[in-house]
Formats: structure tokens, C-alpha cells, sequence
């Protein structure tokens, strides 16, 4: 265990070393309508990416946050060909509809340009296998950011499973969401396509259903579930006519069972999850404090809690992430949470899922 610790503390030295050595990654934005886009405007300072240019046609929009981030409006474009063409990144991040992510790798995966999306990876099966297609065919990276890819307690609980300190995996529960995007006062530029069945996908059941279905495709490995079952619900019809916002989804493996709690229905916000093994369970209750859980006798139970701080760089985000990745400095294994082949997975079990909540089936995957 010293070894690999040693190891590890001499990777995360090299890393900082060559990260401290290297130019900034030269960024595109593509699009301004997900509010996850203060995520980058806020990495930046952190000077592993610059932004070199923005995409969005919304000239309003875009001055908003102009005067919010000090930028010139001279760096933003009308359209993601006209930014490639005159500012030549060598990376674009996605802050549009999903519907249009497939859109951002047709325009940049024939450049040989690199592209990082917001969860999930596409709004379908079909825009999704296309996209991978392009991926593979003009070798890029294709990476898919999610919040929770970023929290301490999950890796924490993802090694607690690796060195079997609660045993084999049997259950996980996982819960995602909030009062609903119209409740917590989103803009209304995200709250047009998040709530409209074609340019998301659906409603909670993608914006939330999303989390689970990528943190369990990680602690399985990259394994696919061999059922999937979900029932929705449209609780607020008022805020939500279009699509659903109440989701439950049920996924089946030979030796486990997932429960996604996918809601924009929750009292407050949440992130957390619970992973059940034959010897313990871990509670990773938000970003920071994890508690893990060893039985004791017929009801009782021994419990740690620990508060944890964030991760080394580059593994603290996404976008530092993004640019050591591209330098070569981090390999993406396949089951890795923002790899293309996890997401790819993430995208078959949402389908799965509406079909099944369509339907009223159980859905069993090939």
C-alpha cells in the first residue's frame, strides 16, 4: 500500500509539473444557453484552457456575459463554423441544447478538434452512435461533464468498493435533482430547451436519470445492466406541460440492483448516493461527507464519517481535466465517468428507460 501511494504522490507531482509547463489549451464555447457555462468562464483563471472564442448567435445573451466576465464581444461568433474558422481551438465544450451536441461533432470532429459536452452525451441512441462514429473515424476525444464526476465522496466510495471494504456490491441508490429548473429561477434561455421533449430528450428522467445511470455504469465497471425498468410522472403540469419531471428507474444486473430517484419534484437539492455490499454500506451523502457503515450483531451498526477535501488537480475539473487529457497526461479507460464508451452505455439505458416508462415494460437490453 506505501508503494502505490508513493506511486500515486509521484503521478500527481508529474502531472502538476507538466501541467505548470504547457501552453493553455485553446478552448471554443459552443452555445451560452446551459447555465453550466459559468463553469468554464470561472475555470479559466486556473490557466490550464483559454478561451478563445464563443459561439452563439443570441447577441443579447452574449452580452450579458460579457459584462458579467470581462470578455469582448469581438470573441464571440454567430455560429461554431465561423469561431473554428477564424480562432482555431483545439478543443470546443458544449454549453447548448443536448439535441445539439451532435451538431458541435459534425462540425469539429473532421478538424481533428476535440469536444467536451454537458451531460448526458446526446439527446438519443441515434445521435449518440453517431457521434462515437465520428469520434472513432477522425480520432478525437469525446468526453461528457457531469457536477458529480468531480465529488471527493464518490472516488472515495469507488475505492472503498475496489478494496472490498463493504463486499461485493448487491444495491445502489441513487438520487439526483431539485425543486424543478422553473422553481430554482433558471434563465429562461435554459429553461426553453430543458423543458421541451425534442431538444432534451425528456424531462427529470434525462436531466437527472443521467447521474445514476453514469455513476453505476462506473461501479460496474462498464458493464450493462441486463433490464431496465422505469415509471415517470408529470407532478408539475404547470411548470413541466411538455415532459415529465418525477422519475424512477430500475436497473438489473445478474448480482445487483439499481434505484435511480430522478426528480425535479425533491424539497431540496440532492446529490447523493448509497452503495450496498454484502459486508457494509457506503453513504456518499454530497460532494464532501461520506459515511461508511460495518454491521454489528442482528440491527446495530459501527459508523465512520469523514469530510473530505477535493481531489489533486487535474481531478478537481472538468476543464483542467480536459486540457490534461488532450496533452496526453491522463489516459480515459473506458468505464471512466467521462469517457465515450460509459456515456455511450449512460444514453442506451435513457432510452431504455423512456421506452419502458412509455410503454409500462421492463426493458431488456441485447
Amino acid at each position: 500500500m506505501l508503494r502505490f501511494l508513493t506511486g500515486l504522490t509521484l503521478l500527481l507531482m508529474l502531472s502538476s509539473v507538466l501541467s505548470a509547463q504547457r501552453e493553455p489549451l485553446r478552448v471554443g464555447i459552443a452555445g451560452l444557453t446551459h447555465t453550466h457555462v459559468h463553469g468554464i468562464f470561472n475555470s479559466e483563471g486556473r490557466g490550464d484552457i483559454e478561451i478563445v472564442g464563443i459561439a452563439e448567435p443570441n447577441r443579447a445573451l452574449a452580452q450579458r456575459y460579457a459584462e458579467q466576465y470581462g470578455f469582448p464581444m469581438e470573441m464571440v461568433y454567430d455560429d461554431l463554423e465561423s469561431l473554428i474558422e477564424a480562432r482555431k481551438p483545439e478543443a470546443v465544450t458544449a454549453f447548448n441544447s443536448i439535441y445539439e451536441h451532435l451538431a458541435v461533432v459534425e462540425a469539429c470532429a473532421p478538424r481533428g478538434i476535440h469536444v467536451m459536452v454537458e451531460k448526458p452525451l446526446a439527446v438519443s441512441l441515434d445521435h449518440a452512435r453517431r457521434m462515437q462514429a465520428l469520434a472513432e473515424t477522425h480520432g478525437i476525444h469525446l468526453l461528457t461533464n457531469y457536477e458529480t464526476t468531480w465529488y471527493p465522496t464518490n472516488h472515495r466510495a469507488y475505492a472503498m468498493v475496489q478494496d472490498s471494504l463493504v463486499g461485493e456490491i448487491r444495491k445502489v441508490v441513487i438520487r439526483d435533482g431539485h425543486r424543478g429548473p422553473k422553481k430554482i429561477g433558471v434563465d429562461p434561455e435554459f429553461l426553453e430547451w430543458l423543458t421541451d421533449p425534442v431538444l432534451n430528450g425528456g424531462g427529470a428522467i434525462i436531466d437527472f436519470g443521467c447521474y445514476g445511470a453514469n455513476l453505476m455504469t462506473w461501479l460496474m465497471e462498464g458493464r450493462r445492466p441486463e433490464t431496465v425498468t422505469a415509471v415517470t410522472q408529470q407532478l408539475q403540469p404547470q411548470n413541466n406541460p411538455k415532459v415529465d419531471d418525477e422519475a424512477l428507474i430500475i436497473l438489473t444486473y445478474s448480482n445487483a440492483v439499481a434505484v435511480i430517484q430522478a426528480s425535479w419534484n425533491w424539497t431540496i437539492g440532492r446529490k447523493d448516493m448509497e452503495i450496498y455490499g454484502l459486508d457494509g454500506v457506503i453513504y456518499a451523502d454530497n460532494r464532501s461527507d461520506l459515511r461508511l457503515r460495518i454491521p454489528e450483531g442482528y440491527d446495530g451498526f459501527e459508523e465512520k464519517s469523514m469530510t473530505l477535501e477535493d481531489r489533486p488537480a487535474p481531478y478537481d475539473d472538468a476543464f483542467s481535466y480536459l486540457a490534461a487529457v488532450i496533452a496526453g497526461e491522463v489516459e480515459v479507460e473506458p468505464a471512466d465517468l467521462s469517457a465515450l464508451e460509459n456515456n455511450l452505455t449512460v444514453v442506451e439505458i435513457l432510452d431504455a428507460a423512456v421506452r419502458s416508462a412509455q410503454t409500462g415494460e421492463t426493458v431488456r437490453l441485447e
